[in-house]
């Protein structure tokens, strides 16, 4: 029975570790940028976009193709750098924990 207790209390310490750590994931920034920083993206490790920057060179009818290809790549880039985020935050705050592998929290 202790041990059920024990582990009831590891359960509750981690969903509120779970719950600040996603309330810090959706202050934390990352960027992404393409075009050697032509075209570059704000937003939230959770996904949420903040900034969108583009070079004013890049503003001409005959670049338009290459400014939405751009502006999908630093997209992708931020997102790819959000989730980097925060799986290194998930490992620092579920290292010991016996969780199955593979398990997703967020």
């Amino acid at each position: 029975m202790r041990d059920l207790m024990g582990l009831m209390k590891q359960a509750q310490a981690m969903q509120q570790k779970l719950a600040d750590a996603q309330a810090e994931l959706e202050n934390l920034e990352v960027e992404g940028a393409a075009g050697g920083g032509a075209v570059t993206v704000r937003m939230t490790a959770r996904g949420q976009m903040r900034a969108v920057s583009i070079d004013p060179s890049l503003l001409s009818p005959d670049e338009k193709e290459i400014v939405e290809d751009l502006v999908l790549a630093a997209v992708n880039d931020a997102r790819a750098r959000g989730e980097k985020l925060m799986q290194e935050r998930m490992q620092e705050l579920t290292r010991g924990l016996p969780l199955p592998p593979g398990l997703k929290l967020f």
